[in-house]
C-alpha cells in the first residue's frame, strides 16, 4: 500500500484517496463546507486547503487532491492558516449577523470553524448582498442570504435522491441557489438538505423558532414509519418532542431519513387519547380504569373463545403483542391476526419473510427483480440505496407492478401475476440476465401478497426463485420488503391465527366475531364488523372511532421496546418522553386487564416480560443481528399455495406516504407535505 506523510506521521493508505482523507486517517482535523462523504466532490468552498510536497507553492484543496505516494502533507503551516483565514473572510462577507436568531446556531458548521480556523475582526466595509427567500415546501425554511453557494442541497437532491429540483442560477456575485420554477421540493428525502446545509441556509421550516439545541434531551431509538427501522435520536424538551434526526447506520438508513420519518413527530402531541373511554347510550363517555376493564371482563367472561379475536397493528412493539398473545393464548383464543393488510406470509421458514440479502448486502446484488412494490414510498431510504448502486452501473433493476417513478431507470416487464407466471420461460434481455446474475435479487412488496390470490403470487414467486437459482450457498436474494415495522415481530412470534382461526380480515366481516380486541389496529376497516370493540392505541384514529372501550396506550417514542426491522434485526427503542396522561405502556395495560379476566400474565416488569420473550423466541435476544448477513440456504420452493393468479394488476401498499399510519395521519406537517405530493396545494410561483 503506498505510504503519506501527514504533519511527519506516515501513514498508509488506499490508492485512490484523497489529501483529505489521508489527513484523516493521521488523526488531522481539516474545515470543510462543501465536501461530504457519500456527495461527489464539487470542491468550491476551499476551506480545506493543505500545503502538499511535491507540488506547487502554494495551498490547494485537499477533498479533490488525489494522494500520491512518498507526499508530504502539511495541515498547520503559516501559509496554510493565513490562506484558511483568507477563505473564511471571504465566506462572511456577505452573511448575515443572525446567529441570535437562527435555528442553525449551536449546531453551525460556519460557526464553529468560524471560531476555529477564521480572523478575529473584519476588514470588509462594503454593504452586504442581500437575497430574496425561495419557497421550497413546507419542510424546508429558507434564508438564502446566508447561502455559500457549496452546493451540498443540490448535489444531494439530484445524486442521493434522484429528483433534480434545486439548483444554481446565475453568475460571480449573482450566483444563488433555488429550485425550477419556484417549486416546491417533491422528494420524500427532501428533510436531508437542511442536515446538510452548513450555514443555516436552508433550515427546518417545521421547527423553526421551537427550541434551542442545547435545550433539548437526546434519546438514541428507532423509526417505526416504515419497516426499515432507521437509527434515529428523538429530540425532547419536558414532555414534549421536538424532533427527530438520523443517526449513523451504515447497515439500514446509512445517515438519511424520510421526511415522514423526521416531520410526523408534531402528530405524537395531537389528537392523543389520554385516558379511558367506555360508550354509554351510544356515546363515548370518559371512564376510570377500573370502568373499563370491568366492561371488557364483562363481555370477554360471558362470550366463548371461538367468538373472540385481536388484531395488532403496524406500529406495535414485541412486547405489547407477546403480553396480548399469552394473555388471549391462556384464554384458548385462536382467532389472532397480525397482518392487518390479509397478507399471504407466515407460513414456512423465518426466512420465507425477510429481507434476507439485508438492507447493505443489495448492494451486492447484480441483478434485481422489484415485484409489487414502490420502494420509493414504501421505504424512501432504501430506494435511495438502490439508486446508488444504479448510478454507479454496479446494478440492473426489473420491475413487475405499478410503473412508476423510482428515480431511476429499470425494465417494465409486466403489471401483476399473469406477467409472474410467464417469466420463467420469458426469452427478454432482463430474463436472461437475471439467469446469468452471479448475485440475482427478488424484492417482493406487500402489494403483490395481499390480494386473494396473495398465496398463489407467493407460489409463483417461489417457482421463479428456484428456477433463478435465488438462493445458493454464500447468497441469498429472496427478499421481502414489509411496509410496516410491527410486520415482522409479529410473525417471528406468531401472532397469527391458531387451528381453526380467522384471518384479520376474516374477523371484521358482519358477525364474525362477538369480541374483537384492535391492538393499536387502525388500518383496517372494522366498524361494520358487530362486535363489542376494544381499542388499545395512542391516537383517536380509525381504531378509536367506532370502539366501545378504548384503552390509552403509550406511542413509540413514550415506551420502551423491541421492534424487527425488514431484514430480521431485532432493535431497541428507548423512552424518550412519559405517556400523556392517564396512558400507560401497552404491555402493562395488558398487563392490569389480565387479572380482571382471571388469567393473571406471570411478569410484572419489562425486565421480566423480556426475559420471557427471550426464552420463548431466542431470535429476540439478538440485539441488532440481521440473520441475512450468514446466507443460509432453504426450501423456497415450499412457500404459498396453488391456486389462480388473477389478472389485477399489483398496487403498491403504500398509496398516500405522508399519511400511513395515526402518528402521520394526526401530522400537521404531514398533511401539508400530502396536499403538496397530490397537488392540491400549488407551491410553485404561479
Amino acid at each position: 500500500m503506498p505510504k503519506a506523510k501527514v504533519n511527519g506521521v506516515e501513514v498508509e493508505f488506499e490508492p485512490g484517496m484523497t489529501v483529505l482523507q489521508v489527513a484523516e486517517l493521521a488523526g488531522e482535523e481539516i474545515p470543510r463546507f462543501c465536501y461530504h462523504e457519500r456527495l461527489s466532490i464539487a470542491g468550491n468552498c476551499r476551506m480545506c486547503l493543505v500545503e502538499v510536497k511535491p507540488g506547487p507553492p502554494k495551498p490547494q484543496a485537499s477533498c479533490a487532491l488525489p494522494a500520491a505516494d512518498n507526499q508530504e502533507i502539511f495541515t498547520n503551516t503559516p501559509m496554510v492558516k493565513k490562506a484558511r483565514e483568507g477563505v473564511m473572510e471571504f465566506l462572511l462577507i456577505n452573511h448575515p449577523l443572525d446567529c441570535p436568531i437562527c435555528d442553525q446556531g449551536g449546531e453551525c458548521d460556519l460557526q464553529d470553524q468560524a471560531m476555529g480556523y477564521g480572523r478575529d475582526d473584519s476588514r470588509y466595509d462594503e454593504n452586504k448582498r442581500a437575497v430574496e427567500e425561495k419557497e421550497m415546501g413546507p419542510v424546508i425554511k429558507t434564508v438564502m442570504t446566508r447561502c455559500i453557494q457549496c452546493t451540498r442541497c443540490v448535489r444531494f437532491i439530484t445524486e442521493v435522491a434522484g429528483v433534480p429540483e434545486i439548483g444554481l442560477i446565475s453568475r460571480g456575485e449573482d450566483v444563488e441557489i433555488t429550485t425550477y420554477l419556484g417549486a416546491a421540493v417533491t422528494s420524500e428525502l427532501s428533510g436531508n438538505v437542511n442536515d446538510l446545509c452548513p450555514v443555516g441556509a436552508l433550515t427546518h421550516k417545521p421547527w423553526a423558532f421551537n427550541y434551542r439545541p442545547w435545550e433539548l434531551k437526546k434519546t438514541q431509538s428507532v423509526d417505526v414509519m416504515d419497516a426499515l427501522g432507521s437509527a434515529i435520536r428523538v429530540d425532547s424538551r419536558g414532555a414534549q418532542v421536538l424532533r427527530a434526526l438520523p443517526r449513523l447506520n451504515d447497515e439500514v438508513n446509512e445517515e438519511w431519513l424520510s421526511d415522514k420519518s423526521r416531520y410526523a413527530v408534531d402528530g405524537l402531541s395531537r389528537q392523543r387519547l389520554d385516558r379511558p373511554y367506555v360508550r354509554v347510550g351510544g356515546k363515548l363517555q370518559p371512564a376510570s380504569w377500573g370502568e373499563a376493564f370491568e366492561a371488557i371482563a364483562a363481555k370477554v367472561k360471558a362470550t366463548s373463545a371461538d367468538k373472540i379475536g385481536v388484531i395488532a397493528g403496524d406500529l406495535q412493539d414485541a412486547e405489547s403483542m407477546k403480553a396480548a398473545l399469552d394473555l388471549f393464548g391462556s384464554l384458548g383464543v385462536k382467532n389472532l391476526d397480525c397482518r392487518q393488510d390479509g397478507t399471504a406470509l407466515g407460513a414456512g421458514p423465518r426466512e420465507s419473510w425477510l429481507f434476507n440479502s439485508t438492507l447493505a448486502g443489495i448492494e451486492d446484488a447484480d441483478v434485481v427483480l422489484l415485484v409489487g412494490t414502490n420502494p420509493r414510498l414504501e421505504a424512501p431510504v432504501f430506494n435511495a440505496r438502490l439508486r446508488k448502486q444504479w448510478l454507479a452501473g454496479k446494478m440492473r433493476v426489473g420491475v413487475v407492478g405499478e410503473q412508476a417513478d423510482l428515480t431511476y431507470g429499470y425494465d417494465y416487464l409486466g403489471a401483476g401475476a399473469q406477467t409472474l407466471a410467464g417469466l420463467a420461460k420469458g426469452k427478454s434481455d432482463f430474463v436472461k440476465a437475471l439467469k446469468a446474475a452471479e448475485r440475482p435479487a427478488i424484492i417482493v412488496g406487500q402489494g403483490a401478497l395481499t390480494g386473494p390470490d396473495g398465496a398463489a403470487v407467493l407460489k409463483t414467486l417461489a417457482g421463479l426463485a428456484k428456477s433463478f437459482n435465488l438462493v445458493r450457498e454464500g447468497w441469498n436474494g429472496w427478499n421481502v420488503l414489509h411496509s410496516a415495522a410491527a410486520r415482522v415481530g409479529g410473525l417471528d412470534l406468531g401472532f397469527l391465527p391458531g387451528e381453526g382461526g380467522k384471518t384479520a380480515l376474516e374477523m371484521v366481516k358482519p358477525g364474525a366475531l362477538d369480541v374483537l380486541f384492535l391492538l393499536g389496529a387502525d388500518e383496517i376497516e372494522a366498524s361494520a364488523s358487530g362486535a363489542f370493540t376494544v381499542y388499545l392505541g395512542s391516537h383517536g384514529d380509525r381504531g378509536a372511532h367506532k370502539a366501545d372501550v378504548i384503552l390509552p396506550g403509550a406511542a413509540y417514542t413514550e415506551k420502551n421496546g423491541l421492534y424487527v426491522n425488514t431484514e430480521g434485526r431485532v432493535q431497541m427503542g428507548e423512552r424518550a418522553v412519559f405517556p400523556k396522561g392517564e396512558a400507560r405502556e401497552d404491555w402493562a395495560v395488558l398487563r392490569a386487564l389480565s387479572e380482571r379476566l382471571d388469567a393473571k400474565l406471570p411478569y410484572d416488569s419489562l425486565d421480566q416480560l423480556r426475559a420471557k420473550l427471550f426464552a420463548d423466541h431466542p431470535t429476540f435476544g439478538q440485539i441488532d443481528y440481521a440473520p441475512g448477513s450468514t446466507p443460509t440456504v432453504f426450501d423456497v420452493a415450499g412457500l404459498g399455495a396453488a391456486g389462480d393468479l388473477s389478472d389485477q394488476p399489483f398496487r403498491s401498499a403504500v398509496d398516500a406516504f405522508h399519511l400511513t399510519n395515526p402518528i402521520a395521519r394526526a401530522s400537521v406537517t404531514m398533511a401539508e407535505c400530502a396536499a403538496v405530493a397530490s397537488g392540491a396545494a400549488r407551491m410553485a410561483a404561479e
